[in-house]
């Protein structure tokens, strides 16, 4: 994993990602997922991209039900998107980075 993604679980969400000032980018995921694996180098170049103007966190499905359920997360891996304590935008599956840095983009500085 990059040093730019942080862990994030069900005791620190609130704080890490609803309480954010930048926009957070959440990858739902499981260390036994496939996908999940083949999405993982490009949640870090994002990341690293975004450094300093967005957070990416990871949140391990398997070791934190509460979040995944308050979520509706049912699939993985699974990317959302918040801002300002609110879910923008979710994507399921393996997406492009390009895709990935647009839904990123688009909650940039927008209290929608």
């Amino acid at each position: 994993m990059s040093e730019f993604v942080q862990d994030v679980n069900d005791g620190n969400f609130a704080e890490a990602v609803l309480d954010s000032k930048k926009p957070v980018l959440v990858d739902f995921w499981a260390q036994w997922c496939g996908p999940c694996r083949s999405l993982a180098p490009i949640v870090d170049a994002l990341a690293e991209q975004y450094a300093g103007t967005a957070r990416v966190m990871k949140l391990n499905v398997d070791d934190n039900p509460q979040v995944v359920e308050r979520y509706g997360v049912q699939a993985i891996p699974t990317l959302i998107v918040f801002r300002d304590g609110k879910e923008k935008q979710r994507m399921v599956g393996v997406s492009r980075k390009e895709v990935i840095a647009q839904a990123i983009d688009a909650h940039f500085g927008k209290a929608n």
